[in-house]
């Protein structure tokens, strides 16, 4: 249903036609008028004009700052000019003659036509004209500008590594073959996009990574026809199994350390140039609690941490709802002494506890949201402040409660527990919806929403995976490593769900 849902979607055949020729026929003067015909209203592409052994004439095609100037001029033109040899000169071997004997460059290859050499020539290469040859020399000159690999800002970990993704594929493929010095680790490249043909790469580790999802990934991926994908945000939109559910099917990450622990678990990673971001699939929902500094440390502190991770996500979302619940319809369940002192809290409260908890959530997701956007220091400044004034001067002026204030900055509190930033934003929304069904029906709107929530997650799939496994399929076996994680020597094998082709990791 998907793929048909993928080809309805993104059947349309990629645009034809052009108001332009290209036309490569020996004839210099008229390739060049061709190029130019495409690119030639930029003034950033330069055109270098000179004569190889000071007698054949040829002509140079790069982007200005995106191409090493000092490459071009060291190992292509003055090569080109003073130190080729005049016997040489037969356009038989020419094209032959200047790759292995001629240019310095350690990337050099040859393409026949015009068409397929204007990509690599808009993402940095130089492509060569020579008079008389009726193909293109295209040299590998491209230059990056990047920004120093740091911690990254929204993963931080107390013990780990500090290196993360930066907005270049190469510098993050590299930082992945350095942790990976095995060979089977498969890096595939591509382009996305009808317009911004940007490159991805999708990575894998061959003899562990089920061959299956590495072809969904291809064809999920080649289905996507848009104009640029700007990020891998917008790529996950484009290839998750269900656009309508708010869980997250794939995980994202700006850390090395844990894209390759994807990769020795058999997931499948995609990388976009310009995104420090990576997505790994397939994932099931207890991956969402993971931290890669799980790992790190001794098995009774990462199962303490975890469980910690679990009641905070149970807090995150039911907290509000059950305080509705309780005051609102079930007040008999609450102890007597608590129900005097909530009672004592509220009075003259004018609202109910759900217009009173809808009040400080909504003000709680409003400084959240200034606090990311506003520079730093500012943002930490309104969001402690703001926090303390608006909720002092919210119960001074009698709208809310002071234990409606400890139940929102303790859920708020809790969702700051989550690993990934996503995964606390769906436990979010769930929170408002939970609190909606129990200003409805009490604690029943609760368990029906919950009911509906878990038929919701048992039909959920992740590049065709079951989502809540090893809950369902109730898989026992894997629990050494879900809610506790066993010492690591017990860990033997590999996540059964992902169907690696090697299932064991250690002896």
């Amino acid at each position: 249903m998907l793929k048909k849902l993928f080809l309805k979607l993104n059947g349309k055949s990629v645009r034809q036609g052009h108001d332009y020729t290209m036309v490569l026929n020996g004839d210099l003067e008229e390739t060049v008028k061709s190029i130019k015909n495409i690119v030639g209203e930029s003034d950033d592409i330069l055109q270098r004009n000179f004569l190889i052994g000071k007698k054949i004439q040829a002509a140079l095609f790069f982007v200005d700052g995106l191409c090493d100037s000092n490459s071009i001029e060291e190992d292509i033109i003055r090569p080109l000019m003073y130190f080729v040899d005049q016997d040489h000169l037969n356009k038989n071997n020419l094209l032959t003659y200047i790759q292995n004997e001629v240019v310095t460059l350690s990337e050099v290859k040859t393409e026949d036509s015009l068409e397929k050499a204007m990509l690599p020539l808009l993402s940095g290469e130089t492509i060569l004209v020579i008079d008389g040859i009726k193909k293109l020399i295209l040299f590998e000159t491209r230059q990056f500008n990047e920004r120093s690999i740091a911690e990254p800002e929204s993963e931080v970990v107390v013990r780990g590594p500090r290196d993360g993704f930066v907005e270049t594929l190469h510098t993050n493929i590299l930082q992945i073959r350095r942790r990976v010095r095995d060979p089977n680790l498969t890096v595939q490249f591509g382009t996305l996009g009808r317009r911004g043909k940007s490159d991805f790469a999708i990575l894998y580790l061959k003899g562990i990574a089920n061959e299956k999802h590495i072809k969904e990934m291809r064809y999920r991926i080649a289905c996507v026809d848009n104009d640029q994908v700007s990020e891998t945000g917008t790529l996950e939109q484009f290839i998750e199994d269900n656009v309508l559910s708010i869980f997250p099917q794939m995980l994202r990450t700006e850390r090395p350390d844990k894209t390759v622990s994807a990769l020795m678990s058999g997931q499948v990673v995609v990388l976009k140039d310009g995104s420090p971001f990576s997505l790994m699939a397939p994932v099931t929902f207890h991956m969402l609690f993971r931290s890669p500094e799980d790992y790190y440390d001794r098995w009774h502190i990462s199962s303490l941490i975890r469980m910690l991770r679990y009641l905070a996500a149970f807090i995150a979302v039911f907290l509000p709802a059950l305080y509705i619940a309780m005051v609102s319809y079930h007040q008999g369940m609450i102890p007597t002494y608590l129900a005097i002192s909530i009672a004592g809290s509220r009075e003259g409260v004018p609202f109910p506890a759900f217009v009173e908890a809808i009040i400080m959530e909504v003000t709680i997701e409003l400084l959240r949201e200034a606090g990311v956007r506003l520079p730093r220091a500012v943002g930490q400044t309104i969001g402690i402040v703001g926090g303390l004034v608006i909720g002092e001067a919210a119960v001074r002026a009698g709208i809310v409660s002071p234990i409606m204030v400890i139940v929102v900055a303790l859920t708020a509190i809790a969702s700051f527990a989550i690993p990934a930033y996503n995964v606390s934003i769906t436990l979010r929304i769930l929170r408002f919806v939970m609190m909606l069904s129990a200003a409805s029906f009490g604690l029943y709107g609760i368990v029906i929403v919950y009911i509906f929530l878990n038929i919701h997650l048992v039909g959920l799939r992740s590049l065709g995976t079951y989502y809540t496994s090893p809950f369902a399929p109730y898989r026992f076996k894997e629990w050494k490593d879900l809610i506790v994680r066993l010492p690591i020597s017990v860990l033997t094998n590999r996540f059964s769900e992902l169907h690696p082709k090697d299932k064991e990791k250690q002896g």
